[in-house]
């Protein structure tokens, strides 16, 4: 087992854990790593993202299935980070479940969406996160999220 000791990871990190590519990748960055407790994902709302064009033209939404994903991906940058890969392998992180959804506040472009997971359980090679997605201290979306790993 490797033992990853990341306090931060950067998109070139990220593109190197996860293999979600532009328009899907839905984190630029995740800080405050604590091993595989807990992390803060950041997303970046941009107007040229191609999903404003049809979501929606006059007034741009971040849709909340995007927020939603990018929870999950935050959740992959967690798991890959726990120390629990054996060495050599590249695993693959698949997004398993999702519960407890709500959306509470529209983002907008210019928004700079902040991921929190916190670990609510672990088995084997499976983890659950609660997550909060924050605009500055605003809440403006929840849900209940796990991945597994498979090497």
């Amino acid at each position: 087992m490797t033992q990853t000791t990341l306090e931060a990871a950067d998109i070139n990190f990220i593109l190197k854990t996860l293999p979600h590519r532009f328009p899907f990748l839905l984190i630029d960055r995740v800080h405050s790593i604590r091993g595989d407790e807990f992390a803060v994902g950041v997303k970046n709302v941009t107007a040229n993202e191609p999903q404003f064009m049809g979501h929606f033209p006059e007034r741009p939404v971040f849709p909340g299935v995007y927020m939603i994903e990018g929870m999950a991906q935050t959740a992959g940058v967690i798991c890959i980070c726990s120390g629990k890969v054996p060495t050599g392998s590249s695993p693959t992180v698949y997004f398993m479940t999702i519960d407890k959804a709500k959306f509470r506040k529209p983002v907008i472009p210019g928004d700079t969406i902040e991921y929190h997971m916190t670990k609510i359980a672990q088995r084997k090679n499976m983890w659950w996160y609660r997550g909060e997605a924050r605009v500055g201290d605003v809440l403006v979306a929840e849900a209940e999220v796990s991945a597994m790993l498979s090497a």
